[in-house]
């Protein structure tokens, strides 16, 4: 099942969860990255307390090129494999990637949607480090999507996440936040 499938804007969409009880599964949000700077910090913990009204926020922040290699590929690899410590078999896995499928905000409400009818456990965004993303990841992720055209750092590429995920809710939930 891909919720994404069409790469249309949103704009006059209606969601096709409007109006419908959506199954809340915990979110789980694994950071490839450096320390958070104390603004994005302060971001972050907003956006989690905005969206724990709807659904539990798991942050879960891996520190970026954790054999200290100077080798790319590796960096890589043992990123993902450090990710995928964290990813379980009944997960639903939206890998974030420059080269992902563009969705609009309307999108990512059907796709929080499309992932409660799934039967996942936990719905788990991942955003990798400065090289992106590995092959197991990659292979595992039943979605992949991009938040901009732009090439976003993991802590800028974070705080839209939330904000999108806080505004998915309030379209799923038919509240005004979204207009």
């Amino acid at each position: 099942m891909n919720p994404c499938s069409s790469s249309s804007s949103d704009l006059g969409r209606k969601c096709k969860y409007s109006g419908q009880s959506v199954r809340a599964i915990p979110i789980r949000i694994i950071t490839v990255g450096k320390k958070r700077s104390k603004g994005v910090q302060l971001l972050v913990e907003e956006y989690n307390e905005k969206i724990m009204y709807y659904c539990s926020v798991d942050d879960i922040q891996i520190r970026s090129n954790p054999k200290n290699t100077s080798d790319v590929n590796a960096q890589i690899e043992g990123e993902d494999m450090v990710v995928m410590q964290h990813i379980r078999s009944e997960d639903w896995v939206v890998l974030l990637d420059e080269h992902g499928i563009d969705v609009g905000s309307v999108q990512m409400a059907d796709l929080l949607g499309d992932a409660g009818i799934t039967g996942a456990s936990t719905l788990s965004f991942c955003i990798g480090g400065p090289y992106g993303h590995g092959k197991q990841l990659r292979k595992r992720a039943n979605v992949t999507i991009k938040l901009s055209s732009m090439v976003l750092n993991h802590q800028i590429a974070l705080v839209v996440l939330l904000e999108q995920l806080y505004r998915a809710w309030t379209i799923l939930k038919g509240q005004k936040y979204h207009h």
